[in-house]
Order: structure tokens, then sequence, then C-alpha cells
């Protein structure tokens, strides 16, 4: 486990994982566990004979119904069924609303700490718990609501139960209709939970939210950082980085010493090439991969889902190849998506949706400045204004080699990027912490939920 999961897993949680070999090898609990009478999925689900099981509706309490039009005058706050994300697992927006324009669905009241389940597409799980900022207001009818009885069942524990895989797939195989698949209230009423003893309950959902919260913060990370990065573009494109009198220019201010060119004066700008008629990608790695628009991620390309060419047809494209050192930008489909090809895709294929630009003299234009150029705000929206707008929308290579770009010297070129660089070398960090996180989470809530980690048996053992 690295140092940021063992902060967020209890220590004698992280203990246990080390004696029973890590989350990849869970100890079994078939000493402590009777088989459960209740079939999932065609599997027996085991359960410690200190928990019980229960229908979910014998531990919840009834949720009553308002219409707002009743007050028409009165504003409230309506959670539609799509202000509950499936990602993080919370309301994310709400709408202040006017009784008078209460829609007709709005008429579920809920309470702090009532657990949302949407029976509308219900394996979206679009599932939340209610924050004490929306007491009492009020959800679509598209919601379950369940109030737990707090003698029996810990709403954290419950809203963590509705997002494991055991449910959703007991739900899946109750929905009704086909271009609108739903389930009824009384479905999920009806479905089976297991409980731990109440304290137990409590542990199993601190821990949960623990780790969701530690994802929420990464997510955070993430957005202020991606925010600071546009911020930075804009400020450095227009300043430079000696803070230097400015000038007017075509494309607004820059720096006084800047000089402006286009970017078909220090270019070679080439095509793609499309397969040859009949032929298909594969899967498989051949050793010669193919470059879609797909693939490509912020600045640079995503390896996950590469598709690759048989020998034959890349000896017909060979030609068509771009290298580590190329600027690569979109010019069909996400018109405008610049970057480079990682060192490990280098010679690589590249598809006719997007085009390389091979920089003539490395003296005078680093391309990494060339490729965040490519992606600022001002030259975006020159981009944009230069497609064609028909049915196919296309950016020409003629009009890339006209594009406009501010030149200052290579070495505050490099600066200049290396400074951008390091906000994206953040950004993906946190990415990349967020994934593990999430891992953990979804390893945590089935292991918890299923018993194999038992928290209070670590804790007395500890």
């Amino acid at each position: 486990m690295s140092d940021l999961e063992r902060r967020v897993v209890p220590t004698s949680l992280d203990r246990h994982l080390e004696c029973n070999g890590g989350l990849e090898n869970p100890p079994s609990v078939d000493r402590d566990c009777k088989e459960n009478s209740l079939m999932i999925d065609g599997k027996p689900y085991l359960l410690p004979e200190t928990w019980t099981e229960s229908s979910i509706s014998e531990v919840v309490l009834k949720a009553k119904q308002r219409d707002p039009r009743k007050k028409p005058d009165e504003v409230f706050q309506y959670v539609d069924v799509s202000a509950a994300s499936n990602t993080s697992f919370k309301i994310t927006s709400t709408a202040p609303t006017l009784g008078s324009d209460a829609p007709s669905r709005a008429r579920k009241a809920i309470e702090t700490d009532d657990v949302l389940f949407a029976t509308v597409r219900p394996t979206l799980k679009r599932i939340a718990l209610v924050p004490p900022e929306l007491d009492g207001a009020i959800a679509s009818t598209g919601y379950c609501v369940l109030r737990c009885d707090q003698t029996k069942v810990i709403p954290g524990f419950l809203y963590s139960f509705l997002i494991t895989d055991h449910f959703i797939a007991r739900i899946a195989g109750l929905e009704r209709g086909a271009s609108y698949p739903a389930v009824r209230d009384s479905d999920v009423m009806a479905s089976w939970l297991p409980l731990p003893p109440l304290p137990e309950q409590k542990k199993i959902a601190h821990i949960l939210l623990t780790v969701q919260q530690a994802i929420e913060a990464q997510e955070r990370i993430i957005q202020t950082t991606t925010e600071l990065k546009k911020t930075l573009m804009h400020k450095l494109f227009t300043e430079g980085l000696h803070n230097e009198p400015q000038k007017e220019t075509e494309i607004g201010l820059v720096p006084e010493s800047w000089e402006m060119m286009e970017i078909g004066q220090l270019t070679e700008i080439k095509g793609g090439k499309r397969l040859p008629k009949g032929e298909k990608l594969v899967e498989r790695n051949t050793g010669f991969p193919y470059i879609r628009v797909t693939d490509f991620s912020e600045f640079s390309v995503d390896v996950e889902g590469l598709l690759f060419l048989a020998e034959a047809v890349q000896k017909q494209i060979s030609r068509y190849i771009i290298k580590k050192d190329d600027v690569f930008i979109s010019i069909a489909g996400s018109i405008g998506i610049a970057g480079m090809i990682p060192s490990e895709l280098d010679g690589a294929n590249l598809t006719e949706n997007a085009a390389r630009l091979i920089v003539n003299d490395s003296s005078k234009l680093y391309p990494r400045f060339l490729m965040y150029w490519l992606a600022s705000a001002h030259c975006q929206a020159e981009i944009i204004a230069q497609t064609v707008k028909n049915a196919q929308p296309k950016l020409a290579l003629a009009k890339i080699r006209s594009l406009k770009i501010p030149i200052p010297s290579i070495e505050e070129q490099v600066a200049l990027s290396h400074a951008l660089d390091m906000a994206g070398h953040k950004i993906k960090n946190a990415q990349i912490k967020q994934d593990r996180l999430q891992d953990l989470f979804h390893t945590l809530l089935y292991e918890l939920m299923t018993a194999k980690i038992r928290i209070h048996e670590m804790e007395t053992k500890a």
C-alpha cells in the first residue's frame, strides 16, 4: 500500500492487510461464517455469525411526500434524478424552484441522512446521502427515499451497501421497460440486506467515507490546478517571463521583444493517412500502433485502448508516421486537440483526422512551446474561426500554416514550457492518486461488505 493509502486506511486494518498478503489476498472468513439462505446471482452469500440479515423495508422508516404547489410563493430546493453523481455518489446540483413552477415529479420530501436511490435506469448508480444543507428539500419521484431507523441501520452503511455490485446486479434483474428501464420503490424495499452490529456498521461506513473524502480532495486539486494552468498559460503568452513592456499585435498584447510569425514559416505540416479500404485495426500489439483522435489526451496520447496495424498495412502507409518531437493537432472530429506523443510511440502511424507539425529549426522554435501555443485560448479561437463549417467540419492544413504565433527567444520558450509542464505534472500526479484511491474504495467496499475484512476482530487483536 502507498503512504497515502496507509493514511486513509486505519492502522489496525493496515496491519491486518500486511499479515494476510494485502488486498489481493484477503483472509478467509469460512471459520466464522454461516451460509446465508438467500442466493445472489446463483452464489451463496456468506455472513459472519455475529451478523444478521433483513430486507431493507424492515430497517427504514416511512418517508412522506409533499406537494410544493400548495405553497406557490415558497422557494424550495429541487433534487432531480440527474443531480446525483454516479462517480462521487453525492448530490452535485440542485435547483431553487418556486412552488408554482414545481414539476409534477417534485413530491418526495427529504431530510438529512436520507439515502436516495434513483429507480430510473438504476444501473447508472445514482445514489446519494442527503447532506444537512438539503434538509427539507424535495426530491423527484424518480428516487426511492430510504430513511434509516438508526436503531437498526446506520445511514452510511445502507448507502454504501446500495453501491455494491451485489445490490446493483440484483436490481438490474428487476428492471422493467426497454427504452426507459426502471424498478419500483417496492423492489428496492424488498431487497436483502446484511446487518453487522451497529458499532461495526459505523466503523465500516467511516472507513469508506474517509476514502471518499480523500478522492474528493484529489478532485479539488485537479480542478484547482487545471484552472491555475489555464490562467498561467494566458499570463505567460501575454506577459512573458521577464516583465518587459508589451506591444499590440494582431493577436493582442505580447512582450515587446517577441516576434510575430506564421506557423508555416517555422514548421512543415503533414496530414496523417486513412487506412486502406477494407483494412481493419487489431487490438493485439503488432508493434505498429495507429493513433486515432480518440487516443489523444491532455497534450499526449492515452495508450489504453490503442489499436494496431497488420505488418502488410504498415508497409503501405509507413510514410505517415509521427516522431516524438513532432506536434500533433486534430483536424476533424474534435478539432484543435494538440499534443506530443510519448517516446515509446515514436514512429507510430497517425490518423488522417490529425496533422503533424515538424519544427524546421529547433534553435528558433521549441516544439513544446508550439504545442502549448496551439492549445492556448487565443489560438483555439482562431482555429475555430478557420474551421470549415459543414456536415463534417475540418481544419485545412493551409489554415494551420497561416496561424500566427508569437516567438520569444528559444531560452524563454523552453522556460515557459517547463513552467506549464510543472502544472501538468501536478495534475497528472493527482489523477494517479485519485485512480488509486478509487481502486482502494471499490476493493474495501467489497471486502468490508462481504466480511472478508473484519474491523472489530482486528481492533481486538491490536
